[in-house]
């Protein structure tokens, strides 16, 4: 007994206090204790000193919400190990965030697709948000949105102005209160506009009760039709605002990111987000440096006669011209399965060239993300993107009035100078893989959109023959590549990130000097191109 005494007697630390605190009162008392009640009190310590060495590491159950729809809740049980430290508060773990999704109801109760009357949510809390931490500043290709918006920005949009565009245009938008409303003049080539209205419903899911009420025409031609030299003059008209998704230098039309971001489901090209992972993975499989050190091409030349020419740089009996150029029949690749134009298959080649169609070709964002160096024959439009890519730092130049030798030339320096090839080739497809990702796609609608509506002169109201689109109404009847693609493109719920913060527009002295930039780099790949050949012959 007095070996135990001691024992607890002079311990040290919260042993030596709890045996203190508890053992000190009986053994000063006169009458000691009886047996039964010494096994009680030592069964109370053991009792205590067992608690406090369980709280060293203590599991808590929290309960957050996974999915809070309009038409249920999931609750989601997980367990958080929380460290108690004796000398520092037990760190608790932040409040999860709620996640809320947005259901697609094609239930058979709703044959008639028709749009729910609570379909998107009228509010969004910010705290439904990730602040951990400060938005991201958008890509600088975001600075061009206020150049597309430059010839409005004195005068405002009216809505003469806008009506204005409809004899090119295939169909008018226009949203209010967050709903979707669509009045059709003209079926587009393809599903174009069916993929382009799916991806701005979309964008309506993704930000609701965020985006304004507006209103604005939409063309799916190729070429952009809003001549900028028809609207210069002392007496001259404001332009017709319209949208498409390509312009170029002599026009005014306003670029908008292209239907094959949510799909082509003519040419089986599936949504941008999963193709974007494919292509990153299709890059692993064959290192630069073991790849063939030709330039490829892959695609239907008979669309222009740019492309016709490009055949004859294709390599013959007589003469390598350091390219391999092949003819897409889409026709009998559809009949085949597909089998021949999965495009995370085709980053073999050490050199991808891209040349322009009928205009612009939504190609061209494959051939940047391959890791291969993009061979750019000198293209004359340009898409929402592409105005923010460097000569010699994103592509290498191609000239368009002598494209063999100039492939020839470009195939040879890079062999020469591998590793500075490569590199051009990184720096392409990592702008592709971090600056054009979906998210910033989105962004990028949004922020046009927003931009755009701040000009608008009048509040827009439903045209009398628009009829209400929402995601029921688009991919509930659908069937084959095109229903697969919806459901693969959808939008589950708002974002849970914040918008990306707008960059400021471009004061002239820097926009000049951005374009001479551009200029200078192509003119030395040309000075280059030509002692080349000058030493050739």
């Amino acid at each position: 007994m007095q070996r135990f005494q001691r024992y607890f007697l002079y311990g040290s630390g919260i042993y030596r206090h709890s045996t203190e605190t508890i053992w000190r009162p009986y053994l000063m008392m006169k009458k000691p204790p009886s047996r039964s009640s010494l096994l009680f009190v030592l069964f109370s310590l053991l009792l205590f000193v067992g608690a406090f060495i369980s709280t060293r590491l203590l599991d808590t159950t929290v309960t957050y919400i996974a999915d809070n729809s309009p038409q249920e809740t999931i609750l989601t049980t997980r367990t958080i190990p929380i460290e108690i430290h004796p000398r520092k508060p037990p760190r608790i773990p932040k409040k999860p965030r709620r996640k809320v999704e947005i259901p697609l109801n094609c239930s058979a109760g709703n044959l008639t697709q028709s749009c729910p009357a609570n379909y998107y949510p009228t509010r969004f809390h910010p705290e439904d948000q990730d602040r951990s931490s400060a938005p991201p500043t958008c890509p600088d290709y975001f600075r061009w949105i206020h150049e597309d918006l430059r010839p409005w920005r004195d005068t405002g949009i009216t809505r003469d102005m806008v009506e204005s565009a409809r004899r090119t245009a295939n169909f008018r938008l226009v949203i209010v209160e967050g709903r979707a409303y669509v009045e059709t003049y003209e079926k587009a080539f393809q599903t174009r506009d069916v993929f382009t209205l799916w991806g701005i419903l979309q964008f309506l899911r993704r930000y609701p009760g965020k985006v304004p009420d507006l209103d604005l025409m939409f063309d799916c031609v190729d070429w952009p039709v809003i001549i900028a030299r028809n609207y210069r003059g002392p007496n001259a008209t404001a332009p017709p605002p319209l949208f498409r998704y390509c312009g170029d230098d002599a026009t005014l039309d306003i670029v908008f990111p292209d239907w094959s971001f949510w799909g082509w489901e003519e040419i089986n090209i599936k949504p941008w987000e999963g193709l974007l992972r494919e292509l990153k993975e299709g890059n692993k499989r064959r290192r630069w440096m073991d790849r063939e050190p030709y330039a490829y091409w892959k695609g239907n030349p008979i669309v222009a006669q740019t492309r016709m020419d490009l055949l004859k740089c294709n390599v013959s009996d007589k003469q390598d011209w350091n390219a391999r150029i092949y003819a897409q029949d889409w026709i009998r690749e559809s009949q085949q399965g597909y089998k021949q134009s999965d495009l995370a298959s085709q980053c073999i080649h050490r050199y991808k060239i891209y040349i322009e169609g009928s205009a612009w070709s939504v190609s061209e964002k494959y051939i940047l993300a391959c890791d291969s160096v993009s061979l750019l024959v000198k293209p004359h439009y340009y898409d929402f993107f592409t105005r923010s890519l460097m000569p010699v730092h994103h592509y290498w130049p191609i000239r368009d009035d002598d494209k063999c030798k100039s492939i020839k030339f470009a195939v040879d320096w890079g062999n020469s100078h591998k590793q500075k090839a490569q590199a051009i080739g990184k720096a392409a497809s990592n702008f592709i893989q971090e600056d054009l990702k979906m998210d910033y796609v989105y962004d990028y609608m949004f922020h046009l959109l927003n931009e755009y509506a701040k000009l608008l002169r009048y509040k827009p109201t439903v045209p009398q023959n628009a009829i209400e689109l929402c995601s029921e109404t688009m991919a509930c009847p659908a069937e084959g590549l095109r229903k697969k693609f919806m459901m693969e493109s959808m939008v589950k719920g708002p974002a849970d990130t914040s918008l990306c913060t707008m960059p400021p527009p471009y004061d002239g002295l820097s926009l000049n000097s951005l374009l001479k930039r551009k200029a200078n780099s192509i003119k030395q790949v040309e000075i280059w191109e030509k002692k080349y050949w000058e030493n050739q012959t």
